[in-house]
């Protein structure tokens, strides 16, 4: 008996998937809910399970994209398992020895070597390469397509020492769908950033004193990353605006804070949702934080896990970054980007003393968020920061910190 085994949907709106690694070859034996593929969405990379044991005979290649409910392998449920040798040993030994080469007889110059098709010279003239600079692969030495796509512009004069190599790598579909729609994030919404810095010695005194004791409660560090969060979910509370997305000619308010954190995984750039921040205390944002990136990092994240969200989180500053623009996470209107904390003077009761400072920048859009509103909201997100105790734990470390 051979079962078809069908994509299935990794979420609503996703049609279509890529094979991004088969994790087996044709020929093998699965067993039953062993990964066979990783396959990738434009939103996240998942793991492909085999629905039955049996021999595996695969229907599509690496690299290819395939829709949903495409029959992508087959399975034979009827072979037995083999005993003996691992089928890695014996796929060695019954691969037979690689043949020398044969010497390729040497072909006639004809009119066609060198001449490029009409679709390799398009390509050729937009990329102004010169077609005699071209070495073709098609009959007779002509030159195709694919040879014009492959040819680099010539970068001047070439060293004779070192290496020169190139690598034509075929980006991911996660990778070219958030290519596209960063893309249309700069032509689709009037995108503005306003910046401020904050003064994070308050939170540094407060995880000095408490953080031992909470890791050693809660199982989590307490990081600045739950300050951060329940800062902003303040600040949406007291401007709405930075909370709503544009659909169509509607403003669409949220009455929740569902907060995206960006985090890099394995296959680039992912952004997990927080879902109801406005309900968490310390531990469950610091809780949440590391189940998220851990499930990220481990390349486990669902597309679910990915899905909404109504304002976004990113940190450049575990990478050393000082200052930056991040650009919005469509359809949100806002992002808060933090950056590197630098000991800096700073002017304190009339003295120059030495604080550690982090530069803030919020990225909105200007068609549905004003100028008052952004600076504004950017503004209490730097006072609950800078006084934490007081905005963001009612005057209680011990209680907000469930000490």
């Amino acid at each position: 008996m051979v079962l078809e085994m069908k994509v299935p949907s990794p979420g609503e709106s996703i049609t279509e998937v890529e094979i991004a690694t088969w994790l087996v070859e044709d020929g093998d034996y699965v067993e039953k809910d062993q990964p066979i593929a990783e396959v990738d969405s434009d939103k996240a990379t998942l793991e492909l399970p085999a629905e039955e044991s049996g021999i595996i005979t695969l229907k599509a290649e690496e690299g290819d994209a395939v829709e949903v409910g495409a029959v992508v392998c087959l399975i034979d449920m009827s072979a037995a398992k083999p005993a003996g040798e691992s089928s890695s040993e014996t796929k060695t030994a019954e691969a037979p020895k690689a043949e020398a080469p044969k010497a390729v007889e040497a072909k006639a110059t004809t009119y066609a070597t060198g001449t490029a098709s009409p679709a390799a010279k398009k390509v050729l003239a937009e990329k102004g390469i010169d077609a005699g600079a071209v070495k073709g692969t098609g009959k007779d030495g002509r030159i195709t397509k694919e040879d014009a796509v492959k040819a680099v512009p010539s970068m001047g004069t070439q060293p004779t020492n070192g290496s020169r190599g190139t690598e034509r790598k075929k980006m991911s579909m996660l990778r070219r769908k958030v290519a596209q729609r960063l893309v249309a994030v700069k032509s689709e919404t009037a995108m503005l950033t306003t910046f401020n810095e904050v003064n994070m010695q308050p939170i540094f005194d407060l995880r000095n004193q408490y953080k031992e004791d909470f890791k050693a409660k809660h199982g989590v560090g307490l990081g600045f990353m739950s300050f951060f969060t329940l800062a902003v979910v303040r600040a949406l509370e007291l401007y709405p605006d930075v909370n709503s997305m544009i659909d169509g000619d509607y403003q669409i308010k949220n009455e929740f804070q569902d907060i995206s954190i960006a985090v890099s995984g394995p296959k680039g750039l992912m952004v997990p949702v927080i879902r109801n921040a406005e309900d968490l205390s310390f531990r469950g944002v610091e809780s949440e934080v590391k189940r998220l990136a851990l499930r990220a990092r481990d390349g486990q994240i669902t597309v679910d896990e990915m899905t909404g969200g109504t304002f976004t989180i990113t940190n450049g500053g575990v990478f050393g970054s000082m200052l930056s623009t991040p650009i919005l996470n469509p359809p949100q209107s806002g992002i808060l980007g933090m950056h590197n904390i630098v000991n800096r003077p700073m002017a304190v009761n009339g003295e120059v003393v030495i604080q550690p400072i982090m530069y803030v920048a919020l990225s909105y859009d200007h068609r549905v968020i004003d100028g008052r509103e952004s600076v504004g909201f950017l503004v209490a997100v730097k006072e609950a920061l800078e006084n934490p105790v007081e905005l963001l734990m009612g005057n209680n470390p011990t209680k907000a910190l469930e000490m």
